[in-house]
């Protein structure tokens, strides 16, 4: 725990889907996690018990949404549950990755809105607010009534791209649906961007191509910008796209590593020097490939979190970029 000011205290808790990130955040703090019960009895259902009191306190909820989402998204909402219960002053649902956050709207009829119903869960589950790394779509937001902190990994690829490539760089939009993200990059950095324009393959599901160019990438260092990296069809067919144009080195940033089935043997076979993503969820690429290099959001999640429980600017952590 640690105390805020002279009124309350702060206090750290982690979920089971991504303790070594959690592990991570509470050393930046200087804080000890919190300690929770989490089991499972037998048919399947989780109890949660909070050990410490969290009553008066600002309680942070650590949980990201990878590999069995459902589970960690019920054990969260228990989580929250427990903790209002508890009287805890606020409550926060860190979640480092909103699970269905693609599904931000209906594409076509009778579909859910499922980010939509993934954040009213938390709502009526009790969360007071809810902190999320790179959104899928910045709309998001607007489904919680309260505060949603979304928070960006672009000051750790920015400090990356300085150290390796310098302005020597071309930002590419993997897809029509990147090109704001990647606009910024290149805004920022004052580079050189180039788009990418994909059709999804109308006989194998999950499945793409990419077509056309828009911009120069002969001889230069391309950077392929995305939010996430799923099955990575996408990303590895841009990068073969480039290569083929005659790109000098093609790398990949994403915020979310997912690498959902196959994927990485993808990256390994593709024209990628290098992916790089964050932990915001668990990376684990086992000798599949060594081209898979990942960056530590800890320290982020830290700083915004002591944002908010002292009541200072979170906009100042990132210069306001994080305003999308």
């Amino acid at each position: 725990m640690n105390r805020v000011g002279n009124s309350h205290v702060m206090q750290v808790v982690s979920g089971r889907s991504h303790p070594r990130l959690a592990a991570e955040i509470a050393d930046c703090l200087g804080i000890n996690l919190s300690k929770v019960l989490i089991e499972d009895f037998a048919n399947g259902e989780t109890r949660v018990r909070f050990q410490e009191s969290l009553r008066g306190n600002d309680v942070f909820i650590i949980q990201t949404h990878s590999g069995r989402l459902h589970d960690q998204l019920v054990e969260q909402l228990l989580m929250i549950d427990a903790a209002k219960r508890a009287s805890a002053r606020s409550i926060t649902a860190i979640c480092p990755l909103l699970s269905y956050a693609r599904q931000d709207r209906k594409s076509a009829g009778r579909e859910p809105i499922g980010a939509r119903l993934i954040v009213d869960m938390l709502t009526v589950a009790g969360a007071d607010r809810i902190m999320s790394v790179d959104l899928h779509s910045g709309q998001t937001q607007g489904f919680f009534d309260g505060p949603f902190d979304h928070l960006i990994a672009m000051p750790l690829f920015k400090k990356y791209i300085k150290e390796h490539f310098g302005k020597d760089v071309v930002f590419v939009a993997p897809d029509a649906g990147r090109v704001k993200l990647t606009e910024r990059y290149s805004s920022s950095m004052g580079a050189d961007m180039a788009i990418i324009h994909k059709t999804r393959s109308v006989v194998k599901r999950n499945e793409v191509e990419a077509k056309h160019l828009i911009g120069s990438v002969q001889d230069r260092n391309c950077i392929i910008i995305d939010d996430m990296i799923d099955t990575a069809g996408t990303f590895c067919a841009a990068a073969d796209m480039l290569k083929e144009r005659g790109a000098k080195t093609v790398y990949g940033l994403a915020s979310h590593g997912i690498f959902s089935g196959q994927a990485l043997e993808k990256i390994e076979a593709s024209a990628f020097e290098k992916v790089v993503v964050t932990n915001t969820v668990p990376v684990d690429t086992g000798d599949v490939t060594a081209k898979v290099e990942v960056l530590s959001v800890a320290q982020l999640l830290a700083d915004a979190i002591m944002a908010v429980a002292s009541g200072s600017s979170l906009s100042a952590i990132f210069e306001g970029e994080n305003q999308i």
